[in-house]
């Protein structure tokens, strides 16, 4: 698949390096996820560890398209939660080279 060059980096840093992870997104990014609205870097990177640490998950990105000036990526997560293995749509919103926002929905 081709992904905007900030997907493909968010795709390559999950799970990794915290840091590279957070280069992806911009200084004022926001995320939202299981009903919770991440603000900035601080947030969004406590958020990464607390999920990895809750769910022990690996992602296989299945599908890319654009729609509305978004960018959705579907992705099959595979972890130790319930219903596992689930298909979720990951709404990336950009600017430049940065994630400006990501919804991640069933």
């Amino acid at each position: 698949m081709n992904f905007p060059k900030p997907i493909a980096a968010y795709l390559s840093a999950e799970g990794t390096d915290a840091e590279a992870f957070a280069r992806c997104f911009a200084e004022d990014a926001i995320v939202l996820d299981e009903g919770r609205t991440y603000r900035g870097l601080t947030a969004i990177k406590q958020w990464k560890a607390d999920a990895r640490k809750k769910y022990q998950y690996a992602m296989e990105p299945l599908a890319c398209v654009r729609e509305g000036g978004k960018t959705i990526v579907t992705n099959r997560l595979t972890g130790n939660f319930p219903g596992s293995p689930v298909e979720l749509r990951f709404v990336f919103g950009l600017d430049g080279d940065k994630i400006v926002s990501l919804e991640i929905h069933l």
